[in-house]
């Protein structure tokens, strides 16, 4: 299947996709719900992950989370039917103190290599406010906007944001409903085996339990960046 079904409110002509995130569990927390539904339609897939996740505060399973973190991220990308699976060694939680360029030269060189039309990636802001999210959205838009390729941000609603900031004390970045297409149905079966694979992260992880339970069977995404012509891009 060379394209996902517009019904479902992703964009026209999805044909490859790189997912390019900070952490082990961004691809199963955050754009998991995603992935598993582009995946079971044909849609090859691939995850850049910047760091190892070492810096972590859950520690669910004993052992280095350096280690860990990246033998769960494999399992979780299996379960999600990723193809190919890509991780860096850049410092956990402090990814912003890296240049962009720098981190968007890994991302062009996947580009080059796969040829996604599109980049999923985490919405500006970085949903959750870390700023390891944003700076990994940053390179993926830079990368993608010398390169001409379309980005897909996944993002949360106002109303969900606000019930879990006043619930947890988060710091969740919401959009106005109207800013976002609502991808559904989204079915969580093997989301919640990919999150199962990140024990370390998602045994005590009341969090992400509440958000998906507010979400049910929808995702949001905003397309971020479109592809220039080729004329344009250089690329051509």
């Amino acid at each position: 299947m060379s394209r996902t079904d517009t019904s479902r409110g992703l964009p026209n002509g999805i044909g490859r996709v790189l997912a390019v995130v900070a952490h082990p569990d961004d691809e199963s927390f955050g754009l998991g719900g995603l992935l598993a539904l582009l995946s079971g339609s044909g849609v090859p897939t691939a995850v850049l992950c910047f760091t190892h996740g070492e810096a972590s505060t859950l520690h669910g399973r004993p052992g280095d989370l350096h280690a860990l973190r990246a033998d769960e991220l494999a399992c979780a990308a299996r379960e999600l039917g990723v193809e190919r699976v890509e991780l860096s060694g850049y410092p956990d939680g402090v990814l912003d103190g890296v240049p962009v360029s720098r981190l968007a030269a890994e991302v062009t060189r996947l580009i080059d290599e796969q040829r996604p039309t599109h980049l999923l990636v985490f919405d500006t802001g970085g949903v959750t406010g870390h700023r390891d999210h944003q700076q990994a959205t940053s390179a993926a838009l830079s990368a993608a906007r010398d390169a001409g390729v379309a980005v897909v941000g996944w993002t949360l609603p106002r109303e969900v944001t606000g019930e879990l900031n006043a619930e947890f004390g988060t710091s969740f970045v919401g959009r106005d409903p109207a800013e976002c297409r609502v991808v559904e149905p989204v079915l969580r079966e093997r989301q919640g085996r990919a999150i199962a694979c990140h024990a370390s992260q998602s045994s005590d992880n009341p969090v992400l339990r509440r958000r998906l339970a507010l979400l049910g069977d929808r995702e949001y995404v905003r397309v971020l960046g479109c592809p220039r012509r080729r004329s344009e891009s250089g690329r051509g």
